[in-house]
């Protein structure tokens, strides 16, 4: 592998790391903060837990333009400069008003990221190598979420402010984030969607003097000689990409990863646990998540993306179900943590590891940055809907209905792999955008 796109990649990716951490990190402190303030469930669900997903939607949504418009490279930097507005001034905040606001920034920050650098990365990987490079993005991902399962613990107990160290860490890696994301070059491919050939055949040179720009200048310009710069995702050509890029963010959502992130200490607690055995086993979901992960990379790859969802599809039915059961029945001690590991590693090697570079390659290059924005609108759309409505059900039916109902919709993604999902292991990107856009 390309030494300097590997060492490019790892760079956007760590917009994931601080993806990761920022959606994480209030799972230690939400708790606390709902006492502080005497926040009824509905207040504390739509505001502290709320107001970052709504930002998250808002980010995803408008992403695409700054990606398509200023670069991927300039709306990554961006992205840097929200996270840590976000972090400083969540810290700082004396009531819950003003930490909804800061929070909402950093949900800009991570719904502009699932735009623009899984869609930087793409164009920069060769194809036989994009799995594992965009995968990168999503192994930043639960590493930030580990570290935060860590710094959560770290900082438990400190005192009555420890909730403020817990959100106001981010800021140290979101500063170093963004100071490194300025060396990194501009995508080849989006200079010359742009014509800026010259720009184009310089940043080739310096990352990959293998490829010629001829070469690149041909596919692209061939890839796009039938197509109308002014047309959108939403006309009938597109038809069968949007509708691959919903599906797989819907069925993402609707595993209940999001619910379970944002909530593992209340779930682990409702399950039995004392809370420092609760935020133990929160830190043993993120260990899980890592290693589970790092296999869906390597073998991305290797076995194609829609092995690792029948892999990941089958594990979550099975591990939901189990949990559900648990509730149910009311199984004590270790049952639900156990059977929510497999959870995670059923949504590591699967959905985790793929929905990303699934997204990021089945919309052609001038229209890449929109296709991006529409998945990942679809995806926080629903992790702003599913967790900011945990709290409410689990009071009103309880974990065990909620867990069975995941369990359910997670049969239908089944299906969706089965007869619709294409494999897209292997084949460049303007290849896949001649098959899914005749």
């Amino acid at each position: 592998m390309n030494n300097k796109i590997l060492k490019i990649s790892l760079i956007a990716a760590l917009a994931g790391f601080l993806f990761g951490f920022d959606t994480v990190v209030i799972s230690g402190a939400e708790k606390k903060l709902q006492l502080l303030w005497q926040s009824s469930d509905a207040f504390h669900g739509t505001v502290v837990i709320g107001m970052a997903l709504f930002g998250t939607v808002i980010g995803a949504m408008l992403g695409g333009f700054p990606t398509n418009k200023i670069g991927r490279k300039n709306t990554l930097i961006w992205i840097g400069v929200l996270y840590s507005v976000s972090a400083i001034g969540s810290a700082f905040a004396n009531d819950p008003i003003t930490f909804g606001i800061f929070r909402f920034i950093g949900g800009l920050g991570v719904g502009a990221s699932t735009v623009a650098a899984p869609a930087y990365i793409s164009e920069i990987a060769p194809a036989k190598n994009r799995g594992k490079l965009v995968g990168l993005y999503q192994f930043m991902l639960v590493f930030g979420i580990l570290v935060a399962f860590l710094s959560n613990y770290a900082f438990s107990g400190i005192g009555d402010n420890d909730w403020r160290w817990m959100v106001g860490v981010e800021a140290i890696p979101a500063i170093i984030y963004t100071l490194f994301v300025l060396t990194v070059p501009k995508s080849p491919r989006w200079l010359l969607t742009k014509d800026r050939v010259e720009e184009a055949t310089k940043v080739l040179s310096e990352i990959s003097p293998e490829v010629s720009i001829a070469d690149l200048k041909a596919e692209v310009e061939n890839s796009e000689s039938t197509l109308n710069k002014s047309e959108n995702i939403f006309i009938k050509k597109y038809r069968v990409p949007l509708t691959l890029a919903f599906l797989i963010a819907f069925f993402n959502q609707f595993s209940g990863i999001n619910a379970f992130l944002y909530y593992a200490p209340r779930i682990f607690e409702a399950a039995g646990l004392g809370e420092s055995t609760a935020l133990l086993s929160s830190i043993g979901i993120g260990v899980t998540n890592l290693i589970f992960t790092l296999i869906g990379i390597f073998l991305i790859d290797k076995l194609g993306r829609k092995q690792l969802m029948y892999f990941g599809s089958i594990g979550y039915i099975i591990s939901l179900s189990l949990v559900a059961c648990a509730f149910i029945f009311n199984w004590q001690g270790l049952a639900v943590p156990i059977f929510l590991f497999l959870f995670i590693a059923s949504h590591a090697i699967g959905q985790g590891a793929i929905i990303w570079v699934f997204i990021s390659e089945i919309f052609p290059n001038h229209l890449r940055g929109s296709g991006q924005s529409f998945g990942s609108s679809v995806h926080w759309v629903l992790a702003w809907i599913i967790p900011s409505s945990i709290p409410f059900l689990f009071a009103w039916v309880g974990p065990g209905p909620v867990f069975a109902f995941f369990a359910f919709m997670m049969v239908l993604q089944l299906l969706f792999v089965r007869f619709m999902m294409p494999e897209t292991k292997g084949v460049s990107l303007e290849e896949l955008s001649k098959r899914l856009s005749p």
